[in-house]
């Protein structure tokens, strides 16, 4: 805790010394209001992350950036990419909906892949991360927040010329071997951009196992503007990874496991502007292939998801001071596996937002869904947000319903087996989640180069969906359990509420030609309450306190960068594998780089968990003491 406080204190200095400004810290965005608004108009606490900073931080991965971005609680299970689960105000894992332009990628398998997200850090333009509740315009899984990453093609504009290009390539310790490179072209209406990242290691010693990764992401686009009014843009990516999985979903001195999640997603837009109107049709398509297998003597599990939606959103300027957005979109998920078995569901939505300025500095947002699901029948989702922006201060608050359906895993897990002695059960006759979530905060803008916002929030759940201890006599089908046993049920809980608060540090300064600072923090303080006497496994794992932030600092030819987490909560142990979760733990890690060719290329160092911290997020799945690496990073434009 003394770290971060000189962590903190020693970026407030920093903050004093600034004299010019490089970011606007009121950026537009999209994902709170579809159509883009400056942030100070939406009434929602939104963080932005340019992605050009992936290369100077010392992360492998985008679950790893993720991690450090302020307020985000990641829920990791290895390391480099290989598996970690998205937690936002105390939320489960289910609960945040992952976005890449504009398209929701939330597997149905399962919430254990949302973290892999099938894009090149190369490609990202920069992400966007809305807490809160947001159903009313996204429906299912938007519960916790969205995290919605926008792409440099995608994002292009018209009759702009552009040569981006970037890559690192690594090596350090346990064989670990690293790569990430690509770019963006565009001459005129036409931009091209893809990207490749390789995390390869051996890893470090388990219980008689080695922590090894094998994670490959390669993402291609394009993007064309026909003309003044039409525009259409592609995608096709393939993710691949193959890691170590010993304890990620129990903790049995037998699990030995193995994983492997092969992911093709492609996605087309196709988008027509006048003068006052805007029409986006969107189409995506998820194909995720997953094998695990428990241990070397046991049948793995085999299962296919695929996911094909489309959305259409029409956006209308009705004056100077409102204008309207309405959508129409349709999902159909289904999954073929010999653990959870053969099924389709189908479900849609239709939704309108308006967005109204009046008086001076206050701006509203009311949206409205009707959602239907296959499984929970109809549903009315009401949301509304305020904002009031006063000289440097934005006060701002939002009220909303949310709603979420059981994934695949969560309805069928362990369904199809002959015999189970233990572990996770699934629960067809699970109900839709249900929940009301209200917030209220300040944002306090310091010039245009440092950000504080501090936000309340509570949340209301019913009929949340976890998983709870249930010994065989209390479970509701018996079929091919073994009597005896104790499992863990998947069950609507009947109350959680989360009462919670979090303030967000954001800040970029240029001070001179080669000089910049680059930072962000988060306090996170949550307590969440159920109604159940035997605690459920995900609301029980997250941080009760927590404080993450990363910092990028440039001079001439140096940069130095740095990240960490803190987090506290709830002690766990099982003895039959010697694990515990601690009730806090600090993890800090940093990257020094010394530019060999103006500020291009550089040669640097990195060393993750400095302090060598023993840790884990989740009970059993042990995570990497220090760790070694260097290398070589270029970036170039013109």
């Amino acid at each position: 805790m003394k770290t971060i406080l000189t962590v903190c204190a020693l970026g407030a200095a920093s903050f004093a010394m600034a004299q010019q400004s490089e970011l606007e810290l009121d950026p537009v965005t999209i994902t709170a209001s579809v159509q883009p608004k400056p942030v100070s108009q939406t009434g929602r606490n939104i963080i932005t992350f340019k992605g050009s900073s992936f290369n100077n931080l010392p992360v492998h991965s985008v679950d790893e950036l993720l991690r450090y971005l302020p307020g985000v609680e990641m829920q990791m299970r290895g390391p480099m990419g290989s598996q970690s689960d998205i937690v936002l105000r105390g939320g489960t894992f289910q609960q945040v909906l992952i976005m890449l332009d504009g398209v929701r990628i939330n597997d149905p398998n399962t919430g254990h892949f949302s973290s892999y997200i099938p894009i090149a850090p190369a490609e990202i333009e920069r992400i966007e991360v809305l807490k809160g509740a947001s159903s009313a315009i996204y429906g299912s899984e938007a519960v916790g927040g969205v995290v919605h990453i926008i792409t440099k093609s995608f994002a292009a504009r018209r009759k702009q010329q552009k040569l981006q290009l970037q890559g690192q390539v690594s090596g350090g310790e346990y064989d670990l071997f690293s790569g990430n490179v690509g770019g963006l072209y565009q001459s005129g209406n036409t931009a091209i951009s893809g990207g490749f990242l390789s995390n390869n290691t051996d890893g470090q010693l388990q219980r008689g196992t080695r922590g090894y990764v094998h994670a490959n992401t390669a993402s291609l686009s394009a993007n064309h503007f026909i003309n003044e009014q039409w525009q259409v843009a592609a995608r096709v990516a393939y993710d691949n990874r193959d890691f170590s999985a010993q304890n990620f979903y129990t903790t049995f001195l037998s699990d030995t496991a193995r994983e492997e999640v092969r992911t093709v997603w492609t996605q087309l837009r196709v988008s027509y502007s006048g003068v006052d109107h805007k029409v986006n049709i969107d189409a995506g398509y998820k194909d995720v292939k997953d094998d695990y297998a428990y241990n070397k003597v046991s049948i793995a599990n085999a299962s296919t998801s695929r996911m094909f939606q489309v959305i259409a959103t029409d956006e209308w300027k009705l004056s100077q001071q409102t204008s309207m957005v309405s959508g129409v979109q349709f999902i159909n998920k289904e999954i073929s596996s010999n653990d959870r078995g053969d099924h389709q569901v189908p479900q849609g939505g239709a939704f309108i937002l308006i967005n109204h300025s009046f008086l001076q500095g206050f701006t509203i947002n009311p949206a409205l869904r009707l959602d239907w699901n296959e499984r929970s029948g109809t549903e009315l989702i009401p949301q509304i947000s305020m904002a009031y922006r006063y000289n440097s201060i934005r006060f701002r608050g939002s009220a909303g319903k949310t709603i979420r359906d059981a994934d695949f895993t969560e309805r069928f897990n362990n369904y199809n087996k002959p015999s189970v002695a233990s572990g996770r059960i699934g629960n067809p006759d699970l109900a839709a989640e249900r929940s009301f979530s209200y917030e209220a905060g300040a944002d306090y803008f310091v010039g245009a180069a440092l950000k504080i916002g501090a936000t309340f929030f509570q949340r209301y759940h019913r009929k949340l969906i976890d998983y709870v201890t249930t010994p065989y006599a209390d479970m509701p089908r018996k079929d091919n359990l073994v009597a005896g046993g104790t499992y863990a049920l998947a069950k609507n809980i009947a109350k959680v509420n989360t009462t919670g608060a979090e303030l967000d540090i954001q800040y970029q300064r240029k001070f001179q030609k080669n000089s910049n600072l680059y930072a962000g923090a988060g306090l996170v303080w949550l307590n969440s309450k159920s109604s159940e006497l035997t605690p459920s496994f995900y609301v029980s794992s997250h941080a009760r306190f927590m404080s993450n932030f990363f910092v990028e600092y440039t001079y001439h030819r140096f940069l130095i960068s740095v990240n960490g987490i803190y987090k506290n909560r709830a002690t766990q142990d099982a003895p039959a594998i010697h694990a515990v979760v601690e009730k806090d733990y600090f993890v800090f890690n940093a990257r020094a780089a010394f530019y060999t060719w103006e500020q291009k290329m550089n040669i640097f160092v990195r060393v993750d968990n400095i302090t060598n911290t023993r840790y884990s997020d989740l009970l059993g799945a042990q995570m990497p003491g220090r760790w070694l690496t260097g290398g070589v990073s270029f970036a170039f434009s013109r």
